[in-house]
């Protein structure tokens, strides 16, 4: 009679990359918390390879937004030659509600390209970044995608100085570079291809 073998040690869930054809956001990531969350010693780069793209660079996000600007004065430039074209009593009115309408014009285009164009507007599409949502990774759809555009356009229709603390957000915020558009919208913005 034999004596059976004692079990060997149990093996431990396996965290790599998917086959091809999966997503690294089907996957349970090796540590616990947000994404980008690690644990005191762990590895970074490793860690958030396996659950999120890397954070898109500063100077990457500034030309996105830059590209997506330019789109808007596009719109804008005919709009403020009207209002440069009204007499002089009403030429304050027409530049305020140019200047209004471009702000809500920028809103609206950055609510629906986000929503509706998997979280990227033209200027992250040229660039290769996305808006994700922080907790998971998925594109900001739904109400995500309005506040984010709402907390980023809507707050300089009253004051001038707001767009101006906001980008720069990201630039001291750690470990996320959020603006204070992504933190009301618990967005992050990500790389769309991985860099290796």
């Amino acid at each position: 009679m034999t004596t059976p073998e004692p079990p060997g040690e149990p093996t431990p869930p396996s965290f790599e990359k998917p086959a091809a054809g999966g997503s690294p956001y089907d996957q349970p990531p090796p540590y616990y918390g947000q994404p980008y969350d690690y644990p005191t010693g762990g590895d970074p780069v490793g860690a958030a390879q396996s659950a999120m793209p890397p954070l898109g660079g500063i100077w990457i996000r500034l030309l996105a937004r830059i590209i997506d600007g330019l789109l808007i004065v596009i719109v804008a430039v005919p709009l403020s030659f009207v209002a440069a074209a009204a007499k002089n009593n009403e030429r304050t009115t027409a530049s305020v509600a140019v200047e209004t309408g471009i702000l809500v014009l920028y809103f609206v285009y950055e609510g629906l390209m986000l929503t509706l164009a998997g979280g990227q507007t033209v200027g992250k599409k040229v660039m290769k970044i996305r808006v994700a949502m922080l907790a998971d990774g998925s594109p900001p759809v739904g109400s995500a995608g309005w506040i984010r555009a709402a907390v980023y356009s809507l707050p300089s229709i009253v004051c001038c100085v707001w767009q101006l603390v906001n980008v720069l957000w990201c630039v001291w915020d750690r470990p996320y570079q959020q603006c204070l558009h992504d933190k009301a919208a618990k967005t992050v913005v990500v790389k769309t291809v991985r860099t290796v």
